[in-house]
């Protein structure tokens, strides 16, 4: 075996020190795609606020409604389905990150009772299945299932999200009772405005920082716009930037005043939020029920037959 080479030797350092662990974490940890829901999950110990807010709504400004619909009341240790509605029309495009014009995705946050969780796999029928498609779900954190995330998917396809849930067993699970409870959701459509650390994306309204004119507009190469303010104050000039997607509204030497708006609004999603409640229903109470029901349907029946035999016993009386 001949000897290594300074140049040999450095070459297995370098892929022993660097190119493996680089490779490792490739294959082992694949990169998060810092997209919704991720922003959420990242910054906020819980999706909603004390005030009944759900932190989606801290970027996507813009309000839009949704719909959710669940059972009236399911069995303990049942599969059920939440659908969640994110209606919007399918024609319109909205701004992308690098200015261009797309489709719409779509997101979605269940929050359930604790002990409501995601329906195992070997539980959900196979109708259902096909109505999930190849969604994703995912818990809002590892140790609370009964929080679930799913996006962003596309929005043509997936403008209905149905979610399999199964109930929990109040005799297993000691937390569970027989209660009726509340099911919150948010549901998202498009971008956001604004992220986490307060920037804004080229999805939203540019203002002027400053009151004056307009001296200069410049149009970039890769799309969007230097917009040059001489102040009125002092003179001096200031550069708003402003990134592809936004069109522009103002022209050169036209005065503006500060936060005036510079550009159109190009969103065209929005956030919305709803809620429902759901019974825990206890099964002996639907026994109970069904025994109510039968005993009154019994006697019903026997005092009509009383009633007949009364009638006829008056009628023979009659007749003597």
């Amino acid at each position: 075996m001949r000897n290594l080479t300074f140049y040999d030797w450095m070459k297995k350092k370098l892929i022993q020190k660097i190119l493996i662990p680089i490779i490792s974490c490739i294959v082992i940890s694949p990169s998060i795609s810092y997209a919704y829901p991720i922003f959420a999950q990242q910054n906020y110990e819980s999706p909603r606020e004390a005030t009944g807010r759900i932190v989606c709504a801290n970027c996507h400004l813009a309000k839009k409604p949704i719909d959710i619909e669940v059972p009236q009341s399911v069995l303990p240790n049942t599969v059920f389905e939440a659908v969640v509605k994110i209606p919007y029309d399918m024609q319109i495009k909205q701004v992308l990150a690098n200015g261009k014009k797309g489709g719409f995705n779509v997101g979605a946050v269940l929050i359930m009772p604790e002990g409501f969780e995601l329906a195992p796999n070997d539980r959900i029928p196979n109708l259902l299945k096909e109505k999930i498609g190849n969604l994703s779900f995912q818990n809002y954190r590892p140790d609370q299932k009964n929080i679930l995330v799913v996006g962003p998917v596309p929005g043509k396809k997936y403008s209905e999200i149905v979610f399999p849930i199964i109930s929990p067993n109040p005799v297993i699970n000691k937390q569970a009772h027989y209660l009726k409870y509340p099911i919150y959701v948010g549901g998202n459509r498009g971008r956001g405005q604004i992220y986490p650390d307060g920037s804004k994306s080229n999805n939203t309204i540019y203002n002027a920082s400053a009151t004056g004119n307009i001296k200069k507009v410049f149009r970039k190469e890769k799309g969007g716009y230097e917009i040059t303010i001489e102040r009125s104050s002092d003179g001096r000039q200031i550069v708003d930037i402003i990134p592809p997607g936004p069109e522009l509204i103002v022209s050169e030497s036209e005065f503006v005043k500060i936060d005036q708006p510079l550009t159109n609004n190009p969103n065209v999603g929005g956030f919305g939020q709803a809620e429902a409640e759901i019974v825990l229903q206890d099964p002996s109470r639907v026994q109970g029920l069904l025994l109510l029901f039968a005993s009154v349907i019994i006697a019903q029946v026997f005092l009509v037959l009383k009633k007949k035999q009364f009638e006829r016993v008056q009628l023979a009386e009659m007749n003597f």
